[in-house]
């Protein structure tokens, strides 16, 4: 367990139950998000080389435009 998490954890157990609760929720909510973000690039990471390809290709020939903010 790194440090910052550690202290973190540590930091909780000041708080209420169901103050606790909610950083607990909070957290399992986003370990979950990241391991579906990290399912879905890895299952479409053809599909970004695809369109990496594409895009280096068009950008290549002069087809491409600079984005103005």
């Amino acid at each position: 367990m790194t440090a910052l998490l550690e202290r973190a954890i540590q930091e909780t157990y000041t708080l209420s139950e169901s103050e606790q609760n909610f950083v607990a929720a909070l957290l399992l909510e986003n370990i979950r998000d990241t391991q579906q973000w990290d399912a879905q690039f890895a299952a479409s990471k053809d599909i970004l080389e695809d369109l990496f390809d594409e895009a280096t290709e068009d950008f290549q020939a002069g087809r491409t435009v600079p984005i103005k903010v």
